[in-house]
């Protein structure tokens, strides 16, 4: 089969590169992707290894580009991003490089000390111009006496002995000192000032208005002028010393009036000149800004290859000469030609006479797995790999998974209203896809229903065809083709009796069935529309469960044919394949045998009321017990000879067990006598009875074909489990096919629910208010419907159909033991910031 239904061939290659070369054939490599290398060097330190300086330097010159983005996103300024990716530059442009950078970084720190220290000087004058002007009023009243002072925010804290004291000493002369305080201390600073100087100072406090900007962080910042009136140096050194433990900005303040004007002109003056150099220093870092954000993206790209390539050639070994780079390394079979006019170009574009060597080693190790994708099988490939990396060369499910995952997620979400808004959204998103992924955001739950946007538009569009077939819209029905009933009731019986059934052998049946799907009577049934729902519904998930395990068998014959495992296919496959047909098949065959056989038109014996039931039938038959005794003109048993046939069946469905349980790890044995073995490391069981589990053919490069040899006690109880596991799990694998029923009928319980409770009530209203009140009612309606019916009803849906493919589906054939290729690619180091494969592995 093709690489699309199982992995890569993939072959471990022995790199030789000379050491001037190399750098240009690892660049090659990078933009080609489809080179894993391993390391040669696991030993040997991080910081001890041959490349450290340079990976050093790509890491301060990353620094610096970080530097740069955040004052360009600081200043909101757009960085220009062509989608194009360009090439790894020479390590001789390296030093160009980081002369740049330095010269931008340093340019730039010098522009924003000097804008920090302007926007303080700033800061202070613009204070200093607050308080000569806040300030003037305290002066006025400190002139007219402290004791008029009688505003509520304020206080008088002089006291009365020291009142008494100045009015017999003559006129008090008290010092002062002014200044700006965080708005938000101010009640701490005023209580601080009242216990330290006990009541011996007055305070006078007005707000600044308009926020100030913080010089060092840029935030804008509420504070407050205050003025402090005292007696005493003793009161003065307190006072300042508390200022100083509030972070309080203390400023010179003239006792003159005169002065005060004096100074605030030549504030204001000085406040002007600063606005202008201001401007002028905020233009040249905004056209610094611009300057760089034109090439910042190309940057990081060339950086950032630059750190890959020297990190993969850390992973090489140098050979004695110190002049050729050794590298092991993973490589696609059918892609190693194309690697080779890779290195080939390297060399050229290096100057290099010494062609490089591409040498393909023979190995017992396993390969990693490699799935080729595209945008739209990614997805689906996502799924399988976060059940389980698929063994090397093991049968692949994601190319079946890409149709049966969206049919089983629509049996459960059949609605064809809510099919098409699911449909219409993954549609959006596909026709959208290529300014939405480069629109790169970090908004998870966004990335994950872009990534999955195949699997959102297969899966509304698939709900959409089930909601045809259950002819299910919004909880009701589409007459296309009218019914196939013709009711003999009139208006007014039909709407007064809530209990009417259509009988089937009568005329009210045209006898034909309906073309597609669902006939629309059905939605106006009472009281048995969901128990001919149930029934229906109920059987066609256990049809498609049993169909779906039995492929999941069939699979995995290929992947014992494959691989040679000739014991895997006689004791394993086959008795599985038969046990699971001869019971679970065998009751798919009867519920079609009961759809054909028994009807309400058919006379007797295969009349509806003899049709027997398929449950109590199937419990009979495992328990091999006689069936009841019929009614009477009805016959015990659905067609001829059945009886012997479900004897038979279960009979040799029980004769599987002893063969699945004991066949392979008896031939083990019976092998190991006659060859006189003992338990040798290097070769499985299956390699020694069932020829090369690796299939010889591949190159030697084996899917889990050289192991320890295994005890035949663990091969018995391993066996033993694997058994147990299969005859269970089928009749409770089986089982868990009716959720596939049950979230189907509370999907549609739930959408009727929406209509009854919530549109009904809107549609019933008349008149001029009644279209008021829909218009409400019907967007309250519709933010339940996408909210409840398709988001929350969809991802339960969306999780109980990946159980179905992880647990009952992949359980049957898929092991999920390998690891996944990861080759060094500057696309996928890109895309995640940098990181190189095998940084991120």
């Amino acid at each position: 089969m093709g690489s699309l239904f199982r992995s890569e061939e993939m072959a471990l290659c022995q790199l030789f590169l000379q050491s001037e070369a190399a750098y240009a054939c690892v660049s090659e490599l990078g933009e080609l992707g489809l080179v894993q290398f391993r390391d040669l060097n696991p030993d040997v330190n991080a910081f001890q290894r041959k490349f450290v300086n340079e990976v050093r330097r790509c890491d301060e010159m990353e620094r610096k580009l970080r530097y740069l983005e955040k004052e360009i996103k600081k200043d909101g300024i757009p960085m220009l991003d062509t989608g194009e990716s360009p090439e790894a530059p020479q390590p001789r442009e390296m030093i160009d490089l980081e002369a740049t950078f330095e010269k931008l970084e340093n340019e730039l720190r010098e522009v924003n000390q000097n804008a920090e220290a302007l926007k303080r000087n700033f800061l202070e004058l613009t204070e200093l111009k607050h308080i000569l002007r806040k300030t003037q009023v305290f002066f006025d009243e400190q002139e007219g006496g402290v004791n008029h002072t009688t505003e509520s925010m304020t206080r008088a804290l002089i006291t009365d002995e020291a009142r008494t004291a100045g009015a017999s000493m003559g006129p008090v002369q008290l010092g002062f000192v002014a200044g700006v305080i965080l708005r938000e201390r101010l009640p701490a600073f005023e209580r601080m000032l009242w216990r330290a100087c006990r009541g011996n100072v007055f305070l006078r406090q007005a707000m600044i208005e308009t926020p100030l900007e913080d010089p060092t962080n840029g935030d804008q910042v509420h504070k407050s002028v205050f003025i402090i009136f005292f007696q005493g140096d003793q009161l003065k050194t307190r006072v300042k010393k508390i200022c100083e433990g509030f972070r309080a900005t203390l400023y010179p303040c003239p006792e003159a009036p005169a002065d005060r004007r004096e100074m605030a002109m030549g504030v204001m003056t000085r406040i002007e000149d600063l606005n202008t150099v201001l401007g002028q220093t905020q233009d040249h870092r905004h056209r610094v800004l611009v300057a760089a954000a034109k090439n910042l993206k190309n940057w990081f790209v060339k950086v950032r290859k630059i750190k890959a390539i020297y990190h993969t050639l850390n992973l090489f070994n140098l050979d004695v000469t110190q002049k050729c780079l050794i590298a092991e390394c993973w490589v696609p079979l059918l892609d190693i030609e194309t690697i080779q006019l890779a290195l080939r170009r390297g060399t050229e574009r290096s100057g290099s006479s010494v062609p490089p060597i591409l040498n393909r080693m023979q190995t017992f190790e396993n390969p990693p797995t490699y799935n080729r994708t595209n945008k739209f099988t990614k997805a689906f490939q996502a799924l399988i790999d976060a059940y389980g990396v698929a063994s090397y060369r093991e049968m692949n499910p994601a190319p079946y998974t890409i149709i049966t995952f969206p049919f089983l997620f629509a049996v459960m979400f059949g609605d064809l209203g809510h099919g098409a808004l699911m449909a219409l959204f993954g549609l959006w998103m596909i026709r959208k896809e290529k300014g939405l992924a480069a629109q790169k955001t970090d908004n998870e739950i966004w990335n994950i229903f872009f990534g999955g946007r195949y699997i959102i538009f297969l899966m509304g569009a698939f709900s959409m065809y089930t909601g045809l077939i259950y002819n299910d819209i919004f909880s009701k029905s589409l007459n296309i083709f009218g019914s196939h009933w013709r009711l003999s009731y009139n208006t007014s019986t039909v709407m007064e009796n809530k209990l009417l059934q259509l009988n089937p052998n009568s005329t009210d049946y045209v006898g034909d069935p309906y073309p597609f799907g669902l006939d629309p009577i059905w939605q106006v049934a009472t009281s048995n529309k969901i128990i001919f729902h149930n029934g229906y519904k109920m059987k066609i998930s256990i049809i498609f469960g049993v169909i779906h395990m039995i492929f999941g068998v069939i699979m995995s014959w290929h992947n014992h044919t494959y691989f040679r495992n000739r014991l895997s296919l006689i004791y394993e496959f086959i008795p599985q394949l038969v046990f699971l047909v001869l019971l679970f098949f065998y009751l798919v065959l009867l519920m079609f045998i009961k759809w054909n056989r028994y009807a309400a038109t058919n006379p007797m014996p295969y009349s509806e009321s003899c049709a027997p039931s398929i449950l109590i039938t199937f419990i009979d038959m495992v328990l091999f017990n006689t069936p009841k005794t019929p009614p009477t003109g009805c016959e015990v048993y659905m067609f001829w000879g059945q009886s012997f046939i479900q004897t038979v069946f279960v009979l040799v469905a029980l004769a599987c067990i002893p063969v699945m349980l004991l066949g392979k790890p008896w031939k083990i044995m019976q092998a190991r006598k006659l060859a006189n073995v003992q338990p040798i490391a290097g070769a499985t069981s299956d390699a020694e009875i069932g020829g090369n589990s690796n299939g010889g053919s591949h190159g030697g490069a084996g899917a889990g074909g050289h192991h320890d040899e295994e005890e035949m006690s663990e091969i018995f109880i391993h066996q033993g489990i694997h058994t147990i596991e299969y005859v269970l799990g089928s009749v409770s694998h089986t089982a868990s096919y009716l959720r596939l029923w049950a979230l189907s009928l509370a999907h549609a319980q739930l959408a009727e629910v929406l209509w009854t409770m919530v549109l009904s009530i809107g549609l019933k209203q008349e008149g001029w208010l009644g279209g008021v009140i829909l218009t409400f009612v019907f967007a309250f309606w519709a933010v339940l419907t996408v909210g409840i019916l398709v988001l929350m009803e969809g991802l339960s849906a969306f999780l109980h159909t990946l159980r179905l493919h992880w647990v009952e589906f992949q359980s049957k054939f898929y092991m999920g033991q390998g690891y996944a290729f990861l080759p060094f690619s500057f696309d996928a180091i890109i895309e995640n910031g940098g990181a190189s494969s095998s940084e991120a592995e």
